[in-house]
């Protein structure tokens, strides 16, 4: 995360990852191009490709540790390499920091490559979108209208809000196409995580009670802590009244919770039915605010703080102990 952005693009990202796994055994890496997004329909994870030169990345990370027939666990980052916010341009003062908003994948795949090191009995699939937001003259406007992976129409209010954007087609595809009983998400999503939170947690926003109990359990372990957020459809309002299916911002008020519910919109095997459990337990982790260390703290110097990785390979831990 705290490597610059003319280090760590999207095509330096995959690469350095191949290196990183080479030679630990039970991993498949496999990068897929723009070419391979636009075939599986992934528009929305496109859109936020159009104002940069960098060719986009979508990196899958395999690691088969339990039975080939085991059915897998899934870790979803966002992959943003520099968000400069994109037409919707960020205030210049502390855009540097940007160079960490592909935090969330940079988070999930240390954290796979721990868990494979350490051989944990799970089968892993890591999945991270990966591209720059940058203001081309090809850049998405805001008012444009996108339909996504799953058929659903976007409209994008704010290009700034680019996160949800990439992450959309990245769930419904490792959801819908490896069917996980588990998907954890992790992004560097909003600026209002870091209003409500600071940087002392991550915040949390999950459909199963038994998932956020693990993940709590895990961060405290680890002194790399959660605190449940509402996601409640009260905040559906804010970003189900305009020209689409769903807008991609629903203003300040509880912008983190309205980020979330966005994101549920595209996770397939949440409903349950017939009176069963759902068949998917998902979990979406807001890192915004706890990225960035501002003062050194029992874990961490000041600068980037890699979080929740820690959390992230003991909850593994535990669930692997439990199956």
């Amino acid at each position: 995360m705290e490597l610059p952005a003319n280090i760590i693009t999207p095509t330096a990202f995959c690469d350095r990852v191949k290196l990183a796994f080479k030679g630990i055994p039970n991993v498949e890496v496999l990068i897929r191009d723009e070419a391979w997004a636009e075939e599986q329909g992934m528009r929305t994870l496109l859109s936020d490709t159009h104002g940069t030169a960098e060719p986009a990345k979508f990196l899958e990370i395999h690691y088969r540790g339990a039975a080939e027939d085991a059915q897998p666990l899934a870790f979803v980052g966002k992959g943003i390499t520099f968000d400069s916010g994109g037409i919707s341009l960020k205030p210049g003062l502390g855009m540097k920091l940007m160079r960490g908003d592909m935090g969330g994948a940079a988070a999930v795949v240390a954290a796979a490559w721990a868990i494979a090191q350490l051989q944990l009995p799970v089968n892993l699939i890591v999945a991270t979108p990966l591209t720059e937001n940058l203001p081309g003259p090809s850049a998405t406007k805001p008012g444009d209208v996108i339909y996504s992976m799953n058929g659903k129409s976007v409209e994008v209010d704010n290009t700034d809000a680019e996160g949800r954007l990439v992450l959309s087609d990245a769930i419904y595809y490792i959801s819908s196409h490896y069917k996980p009983h588990t998907l954890v998400d992790v992004a560097t999503l909003t600026g209002a995580i870091v209003i409500s939170l600071g940087e002392a947690y991550s915040g949390v926003f999950s459909t199963s009670d038994s998932l956020w109990n693990e993940l709590h359990e895990a961060g405290e372990a680890e002194f790399d802590r959660f605190w449940r957020m509402p996601l409640d459809e009260e905040y559906g309002p804010q970003i189900y009244s305009s020209n689409a299916d769903l807008c991609n911002t629903g203003g300040r008020p509880g912008g983190s919770c309205t980020a979330a519910l966005f994101l549920k919109a595209f996770v397939d095997g949440i409903e349950a039915k017939d009176g069963s459990d759902a068949p998917l337990r998902w979990a979406h982790i807001d890192i915004a605010g706890s990225m960035e260390s501002t003062r050194p703290s029992p874990y961490c110097e000041k600068g980037m703080t890699g979080r929740p990785v820690r959390a992230l390979i003991e909850f593994v831990r535990k669930l692997s102990q439990a199956k």
